[in-house]
């Protein structure tokens, strides 16, 4: 099994995914907070790349989510709070999130054989369902102003901890792949005051939202999987070709 490593959004290309699982991390904040609106009832996520194509698509009984250099968008019902997304604002609804980098990410994922959406919340889960594919894998950061983000780079780490603890077979690493699973290594003992250190936490911190950080570094609160399926995410258990 090979897995590849992608630094940032912008890095991403269709050879790095093709016949291959990929994975999008964007911890801070968009894949956190997608698995906790699935993991609240709501029935999918479109993701979309623009604001102006998530008001196009939104319908009545739908939600908007989404923000623009971490703040929400004016008009939506939530911004990239993974605390907001409640049972009361999201179960039984669909969902369209626009947000800078974790959405854009997942739509450049596109020509992979699955693309999910992993965290620290959900990161044991998401490798079990990688080993189960025994597919080639691609862990897609999302990044921050097109480049590597920490958390998300520990995040894919981490994934790829879980995965050589259990697979059968050999686990071979790209160069990105080989630092950021020697980086969760040297930090598993200290990840979360490790990961308070970033400069994407300390500029959430500054807003007001500590809580969103310790709430994103919970590492396994969630089973959940998210997959996409006909340009939407959904608990991979309910995918159609189960």
């Amino acid at each position: 099994m090979r897995i590849d490593v992608v630094a940032s959004a912008s890095e991403i290309r269709t050879e790095d995914v093709i016949h291959r699982s990929a994975v999008v991390i964007d911890v801070f904040r968009t894949t956190s907070t997608i698995v906790t609106a699935l993991s609240q009832g709501a029935t999918c996520i479109i993701p979309v790349e623009t604001v102006p194509q998530a008001k196009q698509l939104g319908l009545d009984g739908m939600f908007l989510g989404g923000e623009r250099f971490c703040k929400k968008i004016a008009g939506f019902d939530a911004g990239n709070s993974p605390l907001e997304y409640t049972k009361e604002l999201v179960e039984g609804k669909k969902g369209i999130m626009t947000t800078t980098s974790g959405t854009r990410a997942l739509i450049k994922a596109g020509k992979a054989s699955y693309i999910f959406s992993a965290a620290f919340l959900n990161a044991k889960a998401c490798a079990q369902v990688l080993l189960d594919l025994e597919l080639d894998i691609a862990l897609l950061c999302a990044g921050q102003q097109d480049r590597l983000s920490m958390e998300d780079a520990l995040c894919a780490g981490l994934l790829i901890e879980y995965i050589q603890q259990s697979s059968t077979q050999p686990v071979r690493l790209n160069d990105l792949g080989l630092v950021v699973h020697q980086a969760y290594l040297g930090s598993e003992a200290s990840l979360r005051e490790t990961l308070k250190e970033s400069s994407e936490a300390k500029r959430l911190t500054k807003q007001g939202r500590e809580e969103d950080v310790d709430y994103c570094l919970t590492k396994n609160l969630f089973t959940l999987v998210p997959v996409m399926e006909d340009q939407s995410l959904i608990p991979w258990k309910t995918r159609r070709d189960q």
